[in-house]
């Protein structure tokens, strides 16, 4: 049970007081005590809470090689072999491939990866006999540094694990040892993750292709970024971007294109000024340039997250059989 008082302040800035009715959730990130605690009840399953995704990994290794809770050498070995399988497949080739410059065979039928562990936490990282995907030092390299801030201090309930001279050796076809990992004593706080409602993203989406399709829905972007201005629109973000052309890297492409997508969304505070968002995309049908086709338009909820930091002792987690 995590208990939040008013005047904790997020990392936004904001205090929890401030969000009032708007806050839904708040979830520490626990580690391996509560899991470990339920395997020594003899658990055969364990559904927990919000738990930092290695600790996952690490309560069996604690249970199976007795491990104790400040062995911080092991429980970092433990840590990066939770850290290299906590995303499945990623670091069996998915999410690496790259075809042409990183290949993987058959990532329809992508293999599980597992670890083979001894008692002081030195691992090999394979993946299930027969099955597609690769996993190799680079496959491995890419998942370690996945997420890590400060690889000398990668933060997790359990440990700081110290992941900067970790090694990887290829010792087969899918075989790979994980070395060099180390630990030294967990932080005193814990990562608290808190939910609350943010306002309402309205957006609308329209096509155009052939000949001028790309200077057809320029236009249309123009004319609906005019209407919401002209119809007072109330707004505290706005965003209007060709998908295909300019909608991640701005206006790059200098190749002319048969076919965008208009794609305009706004966040506001009512629900009710979110809609007026997509009916101007829609209206683009007739009253937009020639062409426009596909239309569609949506208005949904914000769930926005921030964190802040709670000492251990302030944060309560519970077993139930």
């Amino acid at each position: 049970m995590t208990v939040l008082q008013p005047d904790f302040l997020l990392d936004n800035g904001h205090s929890v007081g401030a969000l009032g009715e708007r806050l839904i959730s708040a979830n520490a990130y626990l580690g391996a005590d509560g899991i470990l605690q339920a395997l020594r009840a003899d658990a055969d399953v364990v559904i927990t809470g919000r738990v930092a995704d290695p600790s996952l990994f690490l309560a069996p290794q604690m249970f199976e090689f007795g491990w104790a809770a400040d062995d911080w050498q092991r429980l970092g070995r433990g840590t990066l072999v939770g850290h290299l399988l906590e995303c499945a497949g990623q670091v069996s080739g998915g999410y690496f491939a790259d075809p042409g410059y990183k290949d993987v065979d058959d990532l329809a039928r992508l293999g599980f990866p597992l670890a083979e562990i001894n008692a002081d936490g030195e691992a090999v990282i394979t993946k299930v006999a027969g099955t597609g995907g690769r996993i190799s030092r680079a496959t491995c390299t890419e998942q370690l540094i996945y997420e890590v801030h400060d690889p000398a201090a990668y933060l997790t309930p359990d440990v700081t694990a110290d992941f900067s001279r970790v090694g990887f050796v290829e010792e087969g076809v899918d075989r790979v040892r994980a070395q060099g990992a180390a630990g030294r004593a967990r932080p005193e706080q814990l990562k608290v993750s808190v939910g609350y409602l943010d306002g309402w993203i309205g957006e609308g989406q329209i096509s155009y292709g052939g000949p001028g399709a790309v200077a057809r829905a320029q236009l249309a972007r123009e004319v609906v970024l005019k209407r919401l201005e002209l119809i007072g629109v109330k707004l505290q973000d706005l965003r209007a971007e060709l998908i295909g052309m300019d909608s991640l890297h701005g206006p790059r492409s200098s190749v002319e294109p048969w076919e965008v997508r208009l794609r305009v969304a706004a966040r506001c505070e009512e629900r009710s000024e979110a809609a007026r968002v997509g009916n101007e995309v829609e209206t683009l049908y007739t009253n937009g340039p020639s062409g426009g086709g596909g239309a569609s338009k949506s208005v949904r909820q914000v769930v926005a997250v921030a964190s802040l930091l709670l000492p251990r002792t302030v944060v309560n987690p519970r077993i139930e059989a």
